[in-house]
């Protein structure tokens, strides 16, 4: 809510209709919710809708965003609503910035978040972009998130749903994409209730289930999607204990991550193994005891930051990190190396931390995100 009673409720100084939205449509139910809310509120809405991958492939695929049913289901909406709808080609852009880095990732013994890097690199980058081209005010999106207005501008915080919270795949927002983005979904109690505004604006979409894959990997066959995209990924190598021992053969390291117990193809051992480490140079699957995933210090880089003061190797900040999207956020120290890479100290070990995955701060206590970076395999 605004603020100042003279502001709009996207807390812009004019009426509704003197002020223009695009709003990322993925052809779901929560960005739908948005762009009918907004239409309805008397804003000037421009859907847009991203096709990201090879158009004939995706008519085909359900269960992913901006597939090409989801396409179809943002223009029926806008339709419904009587706002303009376009469908934009960002086919070579997705597979340059997202897919390609997803399969070198993999292929270099890490575990990446391409979901991140879509919203990083192009839809909060090349899709922000095109919004200012087209003269619109702000850009709004379906994201669980919330925008709050603090001492020194705009900061970004968990939603109120914390079960939809988004905030771990978005924290590598800037400060000034901050100012321009618009995340009106960021203080709803629950999907139910945006569910129940969907069918309230009468929208075919009502019902539809949220998506679940990866849009470019379908039913999360991550290994089949590399092999195709780098012919010859999948080289044999040795499962190797961390104590040496040679234990069994796989059929490609990029079919395994850290901390995977089952599947491993090395029965008949009298402890329990874990996949510790992919050394993907010498082709090798490390496996351990579980308590060898026990992880304190966690390498971080490329790190976005949201704080009001600036992160220098001066000082230290006491934190909640999230090493992972669906784990909770606990208690660490981040001592920085520079503005860019930082050394976080978690104050109770994880398991599992893996190289490509993110690594999020937030306010201590709060629910603010002071922004995050990405967990390397060291500094």
């Amino acid at each position: 809510m605004p603020l100042d009673s003279t502001l709009n409720s996207l807390g812009f100084s004019k009426p509704p209709g003197e002020t223009r939205v695009v709003v990322a449509m993925s052809g779901g139910v929560d960005s739908s919710v948005v762009a009918a809310m907004l239409s309805e509120a008397g804003y000037e809405v421009i859907g847009i809708t991203l096709q990201l991958y090879d158009h004939g492939a995706a008519l085909a695929k359900k269960g992913a965003c901006c597939a090409g049913v989801d396409i179809h289901d943002a223009r029926r909406v806008a339709e419904e609503m009587s706002f303009p709808h376009y469908v934009l080609d960002y086919e070579n852009i997705f597979r340059n910035e997202v897919i390609d880095e997803f399969a070198d990732s993999y292929m270099s013994g890490s575990t990446p978040v391409p979901c991140i890097r879509c919203n990083e690199r192009v839809k909060f980058r090349d899709l922000l972009e095109t919004a200012r081209d087209l003269d619109a005010d702000c850009m709004a999106t379906g994201h669980y998130i919330q925008r709050k207005l603090g001492a020194h501008g705009p900061e970004l915080h968990r939603a109120t749903d914390m079960e939809r919270d988004q905030s771990y795949f978005l924290f590598t927002t800037t400060a000034r994409q901050l100012k321009y983005l618009r995340f009106p979904l960021g203080n709803m109690p629950s999907k139910a209730s945006t569910r129940e505004l969907a069918r309230k604006y009468g929208l075919v979409i009502s019902d539809k289930p949220d998506s679940q894959d990866i849009c470019f990997v379908p039913g999360g066959n991550y290994g089949a999607v590399i092999e195709k995209l780098r012919p010859g990924a999948s080289e044999p190598g040795d499962i190797v204990h961390a104590d040496g021992r040679i234990l069994g053969n796989h059929e490609g390291a990029i079919h395994y991550t850290i901390g995977q117990r089952r599947g491993l193809g090395i029965g008949g051992l009298s402890e329990p193994l874990y996949v510790i480490k992919l050394d993907s140079d010498k082709r090798q699957v490390i496996v351990g005891p579980r308590e060898m995933l026990s992880t304190r210090i966690v390498p971080v880089k490329e790190i976005n930051w949201l704080g009001d003061r600036p992160l220098d190797s001066k000082s230290e900040w006491c934190v909640s990190a999230k090493i992972r999207s669906t784990r909770p956020p606990e208690e660490a120290v981040i001592r920085p190396a520079d503005n860019n890479s930082a050394n976080v100290e978690l104050l109770a070990p994880e398991l599992g931390v893996s190289p490509g995955q993110a690594c999020v701060f937030y306010e201590t206590g709060g629910s603010r995100v002071l922004g995050g970076g990405w967990i390397s395999k060291g500094l």
